[in-house]
């Protein structure tokens, strides 16, 4: 009986784990670039009570055995990278990449990171930055006297100055990863390896696998409000079962003492 009681707990924790995932994902709806996470789950231990082909008489063997679970584990979250609406901003300097890739970009102390976030701006310096002032790599510096600038699907990062020659100053490169869903979550919009993610790989958009780039567009969040509201609902139907099946043991176990009274 008391076994019950630690397995439906196990169920109640799994299920407030599930309900703060959707949460994370329902809050970041209109964060430009955000993936949503799904969340898996794990049976734990079994108590096996009798083995399954155990002899039961001379030459026969049971084709079942009696085992007794020990409840449920959040095991992993796992970011599901399907594509965001696209919305246009008419902004030249906000780009989305429609296919795989990220952008790389650096931090203050020369590390990496990698987002899809493609708000991009111009810093003091005229360096192409994200949101954050973070700049992209391999940098980008915008002429001070460029009086207009296009991003191409390839990336190239086309200025026009004030006497009218247009040049490239640069191309803004994407990196892909053998597994994106290794990558984890930094904050401010930026990931980073770890040993699942695998070995980064750098190109040019639009060649050797590599999505394109798509100037004045920014891609939204893939978060689908009427899934995540299902899940909501599926996840706390599950924790009232749970609950549920903790109070039943209790009632059980109070029957089992007002017998003896």
């Amino acid at each position: 009986m008391l076994r019950a009681f630690s397995t439906a707990a196990t169920g109640m924790t799994a299920q407030q784990i599930m309900i703060d995932v959707i949460a994370n994902n329902l809050a970041n709806i209109n964060t430009t670039g955000f993936k949503r996470s799904q969340i898996n789950f794990q049976d734990l231990l079994y108590v096996k009570m009798i083995e399954s082909g155990i002899e039961v008489a001379s030459g026969i063997n049971s084709p079942g055995g009696l085992e007794v679970g020990s409840g449920v584990r959040a095991a992993s979250t796992l970011k599901v990278f399907s594509a965001g609406e696209f919305e246009n901003t008419g902004r030249k300097l906000d780009i989305a990449i429609r296919g795989d890739g990220f952008l790389q970009v650096t931090l203050p102390n020369g590390d990496l990171r990698y987002t899809r976030d493609g708000a991009l701006q111009i810093n003091a310096d005229g360096q192409l930055v994200t949101t954050t002032g973070y700049s992209i790599e391999p940098a980008i510096t915008v002429p001070t006297d460029a009086v207009s600038i296009d991003i191409g699907k390839d990336g190239g990062v086309n200025v026009v100055d004030a006497a009218g020659t247009s040049s490239v100053v640069g191309t803004i490169q994407l990196v892909r990863f053998p597994n994106p869903s290794g990558l984890a979550n930094e904050g401010d919009n930026l990931l980073s390896t770890t040993e699942a993610s695998g070995t980064p790989t750098t190109g040019t958009a639009g060649e050797g696998g590599f999505g394109t780039i798509q100037a004045g567009f920014l891609e939204k969040s893939n978060v689908q409000m009427v899934t995540e509201l299902v899940n909501l609902i599926t996840a706390e139907r599950a924790y009232e079962v749970n609950s549920r099946a903790i109070k039943a043991g209790d009632d059980m176990l109070r029957t089992a003492n007002n017998i003896v009274q």
